[in-house]
């Protein structure tokens, strides 16, 4: 009996023992409750003693946790309706409030941060046009959003919002094709203007390039006809000056080219009276 009294107490002392010790890990927080109330809070990694049955500790991951949220409709400044996708980033910063608030529940964390993510972006979206929220002011918006979440979430959930994004954002299916088909009409009477606007520059260019080509027409002329004039003047004046060095030469060769050009062909026919000054040099050389 004894023994067995002795087997039951160091049953009981082991028991105890290993529920009297417990360890948070680095990516743990964790709180110790008294009965349900909390007792101590944020409890440093390592090794921790409580009293059985009396003391139960609750942990928490310490680590960086996604909350993704299910795709919502939002409307744009200018009504234009997108359907968008997006997910957020937090962590506990202070364990007592978040176990206050939540029950130390990560669904229940999950679902409430989505809840004012959807409304955050829903405000955001209604204040932006679609070009904004597409691309220009995109991470200005998740800023703002992420900004505005920090100041009411680690007071009441003792979380801290590290990051708010977009994953996608589409046009809803109902509206989807009749957009396509607008922009496909922008792009195609951007595109007429383009053509209409190089054809018009075209035009512009041929027209210069053929006054360009007139003008220099016109001056190669001017200046061939003038340089033509100029060895004409000089050819006359060579004429000029054998002619006065020794006429009766001037005159044979005058007379020499044209026989020449006369009788190049021997179908060519010429009236001309034999006795006529035309055939002077030809009668003179058949009396030699």
């Amino acid at each position: 009996m004894k023994n067995m009294m002795a087997g039951l107490i160091v049953f009981l002392l082991i028991v105890g023992g290993s529920n009297s010790m417990f360890v948070v890990k680095e990516t743990e927080r964790a709180i110790l409750l008294r009965f349900g109330t909390v007792e101590r809070a944020d409890l440093e990694p390592g090794l921790h003693f409580k009293m059985p049955w009396v003391n139960t500790v609750r942990k928490f991951d310490a680590r960086v946790l996604t909350v993704t949220a299910d795709a919502q409709r939002y409307l744009t400044l200018e009504q234009k309706a997108l359907v968008v996708d997006s997910f957020a980033k937090w962590r506990i910063v202070d364990v007592q409030k978040y176990y206050t608030a939540t029950s130390g529940e990560e669904s229940r964390t999950s679902n409430l941060l989505a809840q004012r993510i959807n409304d955050g972006l829903r405000n955001k979206f209604g204040e932006r046009d679609l070009q904004e929220v597409v691309s220009g002011q995109r991470d200005l918006l998740m800023e703002e959003l992420t900004r505005e979440l920090n100041l009411s979430t680690a007071d009441e959930y003792g979380i801290e919002v590290i990051d708010v994004r977009v994953k996608q954002i589409e046009l809803p299916l109902d509206v989807r094709s009749s957009v396509y088909e607008r922009m496909t009409s922008e792009r195609q009477r951007e595109a007429q203007q383009l053509r209409s606007r190089g054809n018009e520059l075209a035009i512009g260019i041929e027209a210069d390039a053929d006054r360009q080509e007139a003008v220099l027409l016109v001056e190669a002329y001017r200046d061939a006809e003038s340089i033509r004039g100029e060895g004409d003047a000089q050819a006359a004046a060579t004429y000029a000056a054998a002619y006065t060095k020794n006429e009766e030469f001037y005159a044979f060769t005058r007379s020499l080219n044209s026989y020449q050009e006369s009788f190049s062909n021997k179908g060519d026919v010429l009236l001309v009276d034999p006795d006529s000054e035309y055939f002077k040099y030809l009668r003179g050389s058949a009396v030699q």
